[in-house]
């Protein structure tokens, strides 16, 4: 989808996300959310605490269950990064 640029609704926003790092797939779905008068996107989420709040254990599996390859060798701040830009 994040390849297809004609299918990012708010290319301004969708710019701004990845020049902060974040992954193309999940800047064009902020994107395209954004966009849409029916979605509210900010509106949705925020049960989980924070990533530093959670233990190392329970961020090894969230990358498990994402499918982060190389999660075994990372630390604790790693796996944060990585659950964060996928």
């Amino acid at each position: 989808m994040a390849d297809d640029r004609s299918s990012i609704k708010d290319e301004k926003l969708y710019e701004d996300l990845r020049d902060e790092s974040m992954s193309k797939e999940k800047a064009a779905r902020i994107a395209n959310a954004k966009a849409n008068d029916r979605q509210q996107p900010s509106k949705k989420g925020g049960k989980q605490p924070p990533y530093e709040e959670w233990s190392k254990d329970d961020l090894y599996e969230r990358a498990q269950e994402i499918g982060i390859e190389g999660r075994s060798d990372m630390t604790k701040d790693e796996l944060i990064e990585a659950l964060r830009a996928h």
